[in-house]
């Protein structure tokens, strides 16, 4: 691949990957870790480093924006963010003694489940009030904190393990215990993906990652302005059949990884 192509390819991905984010508050963030291993051949660790850095940036300037327009649940966003950023570096830690055939089946595997989350579309019925229990002031009681540092934990092992965003924990957490609304989960999951990204970035550059800086910016610029394009589509394509392309897409991505990784295993003939 020419270095022109190599370029090109570079920002044309991340500009997937900030359309899918914008569309879906994360779940389709973790198409950045395949599309840079795959797509433009960077080793596993610097693709699961870069990923982390470039989804976290994109959702962060998603998040300004939302914030901007007053969509974020700054309170439990925090406290869902402050689990995820201590454990996101244990994440990272677990994934550097694990083989990288390893780690992109399990990948392969977690892209088929978040798929199969999508199709069914369980993520988006916020018809129940959630389990949290509000205060003589209003304020979420200790069971709600509690509840909600527990799955910001889950998705910050899994961003520090893959390098993913978590979006696809993230959003139907807030909805189960806040009983917020679609529309202000997607917005406050991008807040918590910051947060958790900062976390394990700072983890994968404490062990000496080094990201390859003009992919990463070229990355980057996709994904902005993919997010832009992506927030703008949302009204317009939101529902069941954006969830199962979404969901298709994401099949077809994990068949092709668990294809890669574990056919060299498989008995020959």
């Amino acid at each position: 691949m020419s270095a022109i192509l190599h370029d090109l390819s570079g920002f044309l991905y991340g500009l997937v990957v900030g359309i899918s984010l914008g569309l879906t508050g994360g779940g389709g963030s973790i198409f950045a870790v395949p599309l840079l291993i795959y797509g433009l051949g960077i080793p596993i660790r610097s693709a699961i480093g870069l990923s982390l850095a470039v989804v976290g940036a994109t959702a962060g300037f998603g998040a300004m924006l939302r914030l901007k327009a007053r969509e974020i649940d700054l309170r439990s966003g925090m406290v869902f963010a402050l689990g995820g950023m201590v454990f996101a570096p244990l994440g990272t830690w677990i994934g550097s003694f694990l083989p990288a055939s390893l780690l992109l089946s399990c990948f392969a595997v977690l892209m088929n489940f978040v798929g199969w989350r999508m199709w069914v579309g369980k993520a988006e019925n916020a018809d129940s009030v959630g389990p949290c229990v509000l205060q003589g002031d209003g304020k979420p009681g200790p069971g709600c904190h509690t509840r909600l540092m527990v799955a910001g934990a889950v998705a910050g092992v899994l961003s520090g393990l893959f390098g993913v965003g978590g979006g696809f924990i993230i959003v139907p957490a807030l909805l189960y215990v806040t009983g917020t609304t679609i529309h202000r989960a997607v917005a406050t999951s991008l807040l918590v993906i910051f947060l958790i990204s900062v976390s394990g970035v700072a983890s994968n550059i404490a062990q000496g990652q080094a990201f390859p800086m003009p992919t990463a910016v070229l990355f980057l610029a996709g994904g902005l302005l993919g997010m832009l394009g992506g927030g703008a589509m949302r009204a317009r394509l939101t529902g069941p059949v954006l969830r199962k392309v979404f969901a298709a897409a994401m099949w077809a991505v994990g068949l092709y990884m668990l294809l890669q990784n574990l056919t060299p295993f498989l008995p020959k003939r």
